[in-house]
């Protein structure tokens, strides 16, 4: 080893210690991290040799001790971080259990492939969608509409291995979406109710034959409203006035108004009905991007008071007495809307996706009184624009006990030939944790959707989805199944605001 020589003053006179390279490199190195005061000794007046030697092993052991001290406090923030990390993370999956859980595996089954009848041998327009219950088997049928071509209406009855086509209107019509169905004539079946499009000023309904079916007999139509302007794009029942006897809400778009119909003691043999405006105005329509005209409909107990309340556009409409209502306008955009509780609270909320226009598709809170359309506030549930959103459903898709949310986007809403006016055309589904949050995903891109429902189409107990598009590859359906069809449960299982 190379050793260094160095001359030290002491007491006992002059002398010679040898020092270790490497003692050299340590104290210089531990000098440099930890550096040592100034030595304040007068010039010329050198310090004693065991004073020297106290002062360099001081120096080095608090140097010693100051290195370990930082080791260890390098240690403690390391093992805070990895402490705080792991709370994180307990805490993200405690918050969202749901993602946990087994994903959904849908089944579609499509009339492009033969699972399901083809809805119309000509029409390329299918405008109106319905679901209900129609034969009373406890599993919910649906109706699609059409209007360039005979047959107007057909239903799809559930049997035993699919569905079977039915004509419930063999003759031409102009039907505009929509739709609604209620037991009308008191004998408990449902009948169903459907109006004109732009080019007619009427509103129908069909007498339910139960049990008396047959595929090429249509059904019997009755009138509800043969006057006034055209174009009546989306009708509900509710018990709106509190008598105790559910009414027919109709829009009445050309009129820019909506209508409120009781049902006559002998509908049968009235005709038309008489009806009352309850509201007259755009109701969301006209606003940038959003549709030329105010549509949608549903029902809910908005206030919590135990009363069914009307939705409509971008408003909810509070019974004041006999037949007069106040609207109370929630959003700026109106279009499909629908409502439910998504979190605990006496008021609901209420979602409202832009229909024939563009916007965000929003969920509304209340944070006062809910009757001032101030106390209302939105939120923008997908950070993106929907292109014309005319899908929009309330339901508890995973059946985990909370209300998810499906919204879907047209792919065409032209006659031109070009496959899609909205190429990239998206279906998600928001599923809810019951406080308010949702987790977003996607069913499907490149789909056509025009007034989907969510609905146990198959009877095994679980929420599946219709998809009837507009023009997009029309005529056609879609049914996406939820986890296939499992055992059958027997009853007919809904969605909010239906």
């Amino acid at each position: 080893m190379t050793q260094i020589t160095v001359s030290a003053v002491s007491h006992r006179g002059t002398e010679t210690t040898e020092v270790s390279d490497k003692q050299l490199h340590l104290r210089k190195a531990l000098s440099n991290y930890y550096p040592q005061s100034e030595d304040r000794t007068p010039p010329g007046r050198p310090l004693p040799h065991w004073l020297c030697a106290l002062r360099d092993s001081v120096a080095i052991s608090t140097a010693g001790f100051r290195y370990l001290d930082r080791v260890a406090r390098s240690l403690r923030l390391a093992s805070i971080f990895v402490v705080t990390a792991m709370a994180v993370w307990i805490a993200a999956h405690l918050a969202f259990p749901k993602d946990r859980r087994s994903p959904i595996r849908w089944v579609r089954l499509s009339s492009q492939s033969g699972d399901l009848p083809v809805p119309h041998p000509e029409s390329k327009q299918q405008t109106g969608s319905l679901v209900a219950d129609l034969d009373g088997d406890g599993i919910s049928d649906f109706v699609i509409s059409f209007r360039q071509k005979p047959p107007a209406l057909v239903w799809y009855r559930r049997g035993d291995n699919g569905w079977n086509r039915y004509e419930i209107e063999k003759d031409f019509l102009t039907v505009e979406a929509g739709g609604a169905a209620f037991d009308i004539d008191g004998d408990g079946d449902l009948d169903v109710v459907f109006g004109a499009d732009a080019q007619n000023n009427q509103v129908w309904w069909w007498e339910n034959p139960y049990p008396n079916y047959d595929p090429n007999v249509s059904w019997k139509r009755h009138l509800i409203k043969n006057s006034g302007a055209n174009q009546h794009h989306d009708q509900v029942f509710g018990d709106f006035k509190g008598t105790g006897k559910p009414q027919l809400m109709f829009w009445n778009q050309k009129a820019e108004a909506i209508f409120l119909a009781d049902i006559p003691p002998n509908p049968k043999k009235t005709e038309p009905w008489p009806y009352t405006q309850i509201f007259s105005g755009s109701a969301g329509a006209g606003s940038p991007g959003a549709a030329l005209y105010a549509e949608g409909a549903a029902a809910f107990d908005i206030d919590g008071d135990g009363r069914v309340d009307l939705l409509a556009g971008n408003c909810w409409f509070k019974h004041t007495g006999g037949s007069s209502f106040k609207p109370v306008r929630v959003g700026t955009i109106g279009g499909r809307i629908a409502a439910g509780r998504f979190k605990k609270d006496r008021v609901a909320q209420i979602v409202v996706a832009p229909g024939d226009g563009s916007g965000p598709l929003k969920l509304y809170e209340c944070r006062g009184d809910p009757i001032n359309p101030n106390s209302w506030a939105g939120r923008d549930l997908l950070g993106v624009d929907m292109v014309h959103g005319h899908t929009l459903e309330v339901g508890d898709i995973d059946a985990d006990g909370h209300l998810d949310i499906f919204a879907a986007e047209m792919a065409k809403w032209t006659d031109e030939l070009r496959e899609a006016d909205h190429p990239g055309a998206t279906a998600w589904i928001l599923y809810g944790d019951g406080k308010g949050n949702f987790r977003q995903s996607e069913l499907v891109v490149g789909h056509g959707w025009h007034e989907g429902r969510l609905a146990d189409l198959d009877g095994d107990g679980d929420i599946d989805i219709l998809n009837k598009p507009y023009t997009w590859m029309a005529p056609r359906v879609d049914v996406w199944l939820n986890n296939g069809t499992g055992p059958r449960k027997g009853h007919a299982l809904r969605t909010v605001g239906h």
